[in-house]
């Protein structure tokens, strides 16, 4: 069987379900404290500049990142909407199950992602890549396609961060060894920058 993930997580005390929720809060706060505000507020910026330039947001993930890509798409379009400013126009490209497949089928999974970049990417646009480790192999792949055309990474890692980490324009890393927590503090990253962005929207 391929490594089972579950043995990177870091883990609690066990002793009760109590302790070991303690122990999850505890060190859920300190991934929080440990994202680059500066690298959260020019990704914010980049994404607002990208909608002011007809430009087009795309997000990508494996897994669970897949659907924080999803839940990213419907939150930075509909969750930003304002009358008086452009639209966040966001698509996942986890999202269309017959492109994905065939892509897989036809590209090799490692280019399931890089393979759409190539049929709707242009220079200017912005790719989100979120993957925990940030070594997924269609990520990576993903990221330097993304940047042959003239677009810009975001990049949300977790762990060490990987390649990712070191590749992406901006990097929204959180140095914890735990999936369950790295996932939920890239959840929390979206919804801080959705949040932010439509109240700066909402007051004028």
């Amino acid at each position: 069987m391929k490594d089972d993930l579950r043995s990177r997580n870091r883990t609690f005390d066990s002793r009760s379900i109590a302790s070991f929720m303690d122990g999850y809060v505890s060190l859920l706060s300190r991934a929080f404290e440990a994202v680059d505000r500066e690298q959260l507020a020019a990704a914010q910026a980049a994404l607002v500049d990208a909608a002011e330039n007809g430009k087009t947001i795309f997000a990508i993930g494996n897994g669970g990142s897949a659907a924080i890509s999803d839940h990213l798409v419907c939150d930075l379009s509909k969750g930003t909407h304002h009358d008086q400013h452009p639209t966040l126009r966001a698509q996942s490209m986890t999202s269309n199950a017959a492109l994905y497949s065939a892509m897989a089928n036809d590209l090799g999974f490692e280019n399931v992602f890089a393979g759409q970049i190539g049929l709707y990417g242009r220079p200017g646009d912005i790719l989100i890549a979120i993957s925990s480790s940030g070594e997924s192999a269609n990520i990576v792949r993903a990221v330097a396609a993304a940047q042959g055309l003239g677009m810009t990474v975001i990049g949300l890692s977790g762990f060490s961060g990987g390649q990712l980490r070191r590749t992406a324009d901006i990097s929204l890393h959180v140095p914890v060894d735990n999936y369950g927590i790295v996932e939920d503090a890239h959840q929390a990253i979206m919804h801080v920058i959705a949040q932010y962005t439509a109240a700066l929207r909402d007051q004028g």
